[in-house]
């Protein structure tokens, strides 16, 4: 990956974590799982996914099966310019459906989540659907790894890789947490990668946080032809923030004002010595 790509994508970043911190009031939201997938969601919108418009019937789908981390998609779909960024001002409130897990109301949510362990068998329909129609659509389902507890997912995985769907791609959030304990602690998920391959899918693992290595693995997408791919993307809780990173408890956060402030300026002191290390891009 050229720099100035890497250096656009970390501003970018940078900026939907911003984004999602400010929904962390007035009732709060999953921050902890949010900040983990933000640069997930930033690489897969702004590298991957065939996506110019909510509304573009040829675009690629995203499903958001953890919807709990719905303030990153929301931070994502805002900063690139498909929803209106002052609509996250009204997370929350009655006014808008901003909310706590997906709502359709917003443009570029392709499904509704929350209850976890649903949508990897949507997504397994859409590719299905996509597969019968001779369409050349590619369907991402994003994954938390304490949902692969559910066996819907194995379900659907078995389905998917029966028919052969080498356009449906599960990103899994490694974050290794699951609400307020560790996955491993509760029902251990290693080896996560041996898993999903035993149940017919390609898997790989990569480190979730660094856009180079996202960029090598879904360039071979489909990693195996006839066989759904599976990136198991290892994350950090709370990502961006050192003060939360890693911590049980932080799992759902409502903050006050004050400790917003406090916060963002962590979040952009930790985040500026990466950032002025790479040249600037000019847009």
């Amino acid at each position: 990956m050229e720099p100035a790509v890497r250096h656009l994508l970390s501003e970018r970043a940078l900026r939907v974590r911003g984004r999602i911190l400010r929904m962390a009031t007035r009732g709060g939201c999953f921050l902890g799982a949010s900040l983990s997938c933000a640069d997930l969601l930033v690489y897969l919108y702004s590298r991957f996914l065939r996506f110019t418009r909510p509304d573009d019937p040829d675009r690629d789908f995203l499903l958001l099966s953890k919807g709990h981390d719905v303030p990153a998609l929301y931070a994502t779909l805002a900063e690139l310019g498909h929803i209106d960024p002052r609509r996250l001002e009204h997370h929350l409130s009655a006014e808008d459906s901003i909310y706590w897990h997906p709502s359709r109301a917003v443009p570029g949510v392709e499904f509704h989540s929350g209850s976890l362990g649903h949508l990897l068998a949507v997504g397994m329909g859409v590719a299905l659907a996509a597969q019968l129609a001779g369409e050349h659509r590619r369907v991402v389902v994003v994954l938390g790894d304490g949902e692969c507890d559910e066996g819907s997912v194995w379900e659907a995985l078995l389905v998917a890789s029966a028919r052969r769907m080498d356009n449906l791609f599960i990103v899994v959030d490694r974050n290794g947490f699951q609400a307020n304990m560790r996955t491993e602690d509760l029902v251990p998920l290693e080896s996560l990668e041996e898993k999903f391959r035993a149940f017919g899918a390609a898997a790989c693992t990569v480190d979730g946080h660094d856009f180079d290595s996202l960029e090598t693995a879904c360039e071979r997408f489909p990693f195996s032809p006839g066989r759904p791919s599976v990136l198991i993307a290892r994350t950090v809780r709370g990502k961006g923030l050192s003060s939360i990173e890693n911590r049980a408890d932080r799992w759902f956060c409502d903050f006050s004002q004050e400790e917003i402030a406090r916060l963002e300026e962590e979040l952009h002191g930790s985040s500026l010595a990466a950032l002025v290390s790479e040249p600037r891009v000019v847009r």
